[in-house]
């Protein structure tokens, strides 16, 4: 009895376990994420997450800019915020707050 217990607990998530990696392997070859043994290794040797960092990285594969709603800084602002200045990111040629030129001067 203890061995099935113990060959149930143990052996179905290591079977789990060992598809993610086969599948992770196997799909990383077909749709060109390389090398295929870096994904195997990182869903083995990453427990169920490292599928998951496979999953998010594989989704990445099929952007498409044209039908992405952020695209070029367009993002829903309630109107309570209005007023609030955003913080500068990557590519952004604005000027800060403080250095904008005013029409008072």
């Amino acid at each position: 009895m203890r061995i099935g217990l113990l060959a149930i607990i143990v052996g179905i998530p290591l079977a789990w376990h060992l598809g993610l990696t086969a599948v992770a392997y196997w799909d990383a070859g077909r749709v060109g994420l390389e090398p295929q043994w870096k994904w195997a290794a990182i869903t083995f040797c990453i427990p169920l997450i490292g599928f998951f960092i496979y999953i998010f990285e594989r989704s990445e594969l099929s952007y498409d800019p044209e039908s992405d709603p952020y695209r070029g800084h367009n993002v829903n602002i309630h109107p309570s915020r209005v007023d609030d200045t955003s913080l500068p990111s990557r590519g952004d040629d604005r000027l800060e707050p403080d250095l904008e030129e005013t029409d008072d001067e």
